[in-house]
């Protein structure tokens, strides 16, 4: 019973202490907060999204890259995809500036993702 013990205490702590190495050396990852929430609310205002129109329940964000500019301050980028209830979605890159503190240091800029070419074909 000691050995199981031990081994699901390994089994809890090594994925925690590789996520808090990861979040040390990348930064916070603000996927689903401030990029996301930003991101809609300038697609929103520029007309190319509205409340009634998107399955929130289905979008995404990814961090793609993540750099280091400051004590504690990080420059990242999010890839994150909004669905329509039509199943179209709409792809835009987020940019802006986090810190472990907080996700909002800076304005989020917005590029939509006018067209998508996958090297898989997919």
């Amino acid at each position: 019973m000691k050995l199981f013990g031990l081994i699901l205490v390994f089994l809890v702590t090594v994925p925690v202490l590789g996520q808090a190495d990861r979040d040390a050396k990348d930064g916070p990852d603000c996927s689903g907060r401030w990029p996301t929430k930003a991101a809609f609310a300038e697609l929103k205002n520029e007309g190319i999204l509205d409340n009634t129109s998107v399955d929130f329940s289905k979008t995404t964000t990814k961090r793609l890259a993540s750099e280091k500019i400051g004590d504690d301050l990080y420059h990242q980028i999010y890839l994150v995809k909004f669905t329509e209830k039509s199943g179209k979605v709409i792809e835009a890159i987020a940019a802006h500036n986090a810190s472990r503190e907080e996700c909002s240091m800076t304005g989020v800029e917005v590029f939509i993702v006018s067209k998508h070419i996958d090297p898989d074909g997919k």
